[in-house]
């Protein structure tokens, strides 16, 4: 099919009421009825993997794989046959497989200007994860600290009876069994502690060096595992300091990084253990229900063993531990501080390979 003659210099400078679709994290164009793009939002350029210019202009249908359904749905809409058409397509993308979408079709009060939003099925589904980790962890948060308030107050009158009852009694044997009551006692109250932590510290925000953050990290866990530990430092030195709290990002790391250490105990006695810490700027990211034109890209990989299949999708939930003894609050603190950032941690493991990404909004 020949593309219609239009103008690209149409596009942007005609059309200035259609700017704010670029603030969308969706696909957006904006089409004539023979399918003619006036308009192309910042994310369907990044997906499509070429300029506006060029999208601008061209027969929108074309970049599907059966763009004759596209030309029929905009034929309806021209014609008034329904306010709004949705069904499922695949979208071709420059140098890349195409990619399954979810298109909507929609009329506009303006005759001839028709809407057609694409909504990346991979990112519907990464996006409703997101929703549904995010509404668990508000949740567990808000559990976690109700539980803390409530275990707090016996504890103190637990440990303070156990201190009355050992000055009471001469039996060095029942004094064991009184400290044995205060130490637990002690240990719970440092794990309550623990729990409401991030509640209570302030958000202290000052520019931050994600290297520098990188290298704290790195020195704590060298000078903890001096050997049988390599640790790789693969730095975007390009990356700009950004404004956060630097003390909650090098804890965040920390826990990330001692986690993977914990887990790599076997080979760190063969003496093959591998740590990994990685910098990247990704670029038109979208998380969190928003997009982010710039973002902090930070990988910790290590070459342990794994995380259990059992436990892969709660993690982040408080009190869950891939190890005995494992307190199961590490990863809970590292994702409340990153989220504090307006962050995402994700992570990927597989036998061999754990990564963990954190991804942070830049100016």
């Amino acid at each position: 099919m020949n593309k219609p003659a239009f103008s690209a210099s149409a596009g942007t400078s005609s059309f200035p009421r259609f700017q704010s679709f670029d603030l969308l994290a969706t696909l957006v164009a904006v089409v004539r009825n023979d399918g003619a793009v006036l308009f192309a939002n910042a994310a369907l350029e990044d997906a499509l993997g070429t300029s506006r210019r060029t999208i601008e202009g061209s027969h929108f249908p074309d970049n599907f794989t059966e763009p004759h359904v596209l030309m029929n749905a905009l034929e309806g809409a021209g014609g008034n046959e329904f306010a709004a058409l949705r069904y499922d397509a695949w979208l071709k993308r420059l140098n890349h497989e195409p990619v399954p979408v979810h298109v909507i079709v929609t009329q506009t009060e303006s005759p001839g200007q028709i809407i057609v939003e694409l909504l990346p099925l991979e990112q519907q589904t990464r996006q409703d994860r997101e929703e549904r980790l995010a509404d668990q962890a508000q949740a567990n948060k808000e559990l976690i600290r109700n539980l803390a308030h409530e275990i707090k107050n016996p504890l103190g009158g637990i440990r303070g009876a156990a201190q009355l009852l050992e000055m009471e009694i001469e039996s060095r044997g029942l004094k064991e069994y009184t400290q044995v009551i205060i130490h637990e006692a002690d240990r719970l109250q440092t794990l309550v502690d623990r729990l409401l932590a991030p509640h209570r510290r302030p958000h202290l925000v000052g520019d931050v060096n994600i290297h520098e953050v990188c290298e704290r990290v790195r020195s704590l866990i060298m000078a903890e595992f001096p050997r049988g530990l390599l640790v790789v430092r693969d730095y975007d030195t390009s990356i700009p300091e950004f404004r956060g709290d630097r003390e909650q990002l090098i804890q965040s790391v920390l826990n990330i990084a001692h986690n993977a250490c914990q887990a790599l105990v076997e080979r760190i006695a063969a003496g093959d253990a591998c740590l990994t810490f990685s910098t990247r700027v990704a670029r038109g990211v979208t998380f969190g229900k928003q997009r982010y034109r710039l973002a902090l890209e930070l990988h910790v990989i290590d070459n342990g063993p794994g995380i259990p299949e059992s436990i892969k999708d709660r993690i982040f939930y408080p009190l869950v531990s891939g190890r005995e003894g494992g307190s199961g609050l590490g990863l809970t603190l590292a994702q409340t501080f990153v989220q504090q950032h307006h962050g995402l941690i994700e992570c990927e493991s597989v036998p061999g390979r754990t990564d963990f990404k954190l991804l942070i909004p830049l100016p």
